[in-house]
């Protein structure tokens, strides 16, 4: 807890802008989307029948959320990528700005959302067969963008190695972050549910509903940026640990270790 928070005092400030560009802003554009292109359900016959455009409207915005979003994650990729190296550099004592964690986030992006999409599988197979090998998944892979970064490869293999080596330490940390991910989601989730209900179900048919719809979901999406950055530092510092734990390594050497 007190490295995660040393490294947060170090990097707050451009983690902050860092996090609301690449995180709030897709997440943002996603809740819009969603609200804005939804089928109404509340217009459903009371007979229970569907209309007859339906199913087809339904999934039409099924495939564009998904689309979208999986689009935005290179975005999200840039913020993942840019975080590390800020966090890395400065707890080196080296200068770390906004435009150099763009720049870095730039150029190892597509790899890391490539890795992502591979780990999402895997977790969402495991969630597919049972709920306990989806989150045993999720736990043993979670220093696995941290591994692509630091090490370049085998970033699969090397979080699973992590995991069981030191299965309490990392396990307990990891803990740690999800709890914190799970409770900050959710509270952003309730925010935007619950503060979007008086604006209708399709609140961009008048200005005045869609700017108060338009204002709950920005408030939501920033209340979640403390998530963000306890994510980020969490699974950094923990990483940064066990590698300590394998064998000498200083932050001197994972800053070169990050290209």
């Amino acid at each position: 807890m007190s490295r995660c928070a040393g490294a947060v005092r170090r990097s707050w400030r451009p983690l902050l802008p860092l996090m609301l560009l690449t995180q709030v802003v897709p997440a943002v554009a996603v809740s819009l989307l969603s609200l804005g292109m939804g089928p109404d359900a509340t217009m459903l016959p009371a007979d229970g029948s569907l209309p007859e455009d339906y199913l087809s409207d339904l999934v039409i915005y099924g495939v564009s959320v998904f689309l979208v979003a999986l689009a935005f994650g290179v975005v999200q990729g840039i913020g993942w990528a840019g975080g590390t190296w800020v966090v890395a550099r400065q707890a080196a004592g080296q200068p770390a700005d906004l435009p150099g964690a763009l720049r870095y986030g730039a150029r190892r992006c597509l790899g890391l959302w490539g890795w992502m999409l591979v780990l999402g599988v895997l977790v969402g197979v495991g969630f597919c067969l049972c709920l306990l090998p989806g989150i045993y998944l999720a736990f043993a892979l979670a220093l696995a963008g941290p591994v692509y970064l630091f090490e370049g490869q085998n970033p699969v293999g090397r979080s699973f190695r992590m995991f069981h080596d030191r299965l309490g330490m990392v396990l307990g940390r990891v803990a740690l972050v999800a709890l914190a991910v799970f409770l900050g989601s959710v509270l952003g989730s309730v925010v935007e549910s619950v503060g979007t209900v008086p604006f209708g179900t399709d609140p961009f048919t008048a200005p005045g509903t869609a700017v108060g719809a338009v204002a709950v979901i920005l408030v939501s999406a920033v209340l979640v940026v403390p998530v963000y950055l306890v994510q980020l530092v969490g699974l950094v510092v923990t990483y940064a640990e066990q590698r300590a734990q394998e064998g000498p390594v200083n932050v001197t050497r994972l800053v070169a270790e990050l290209g």
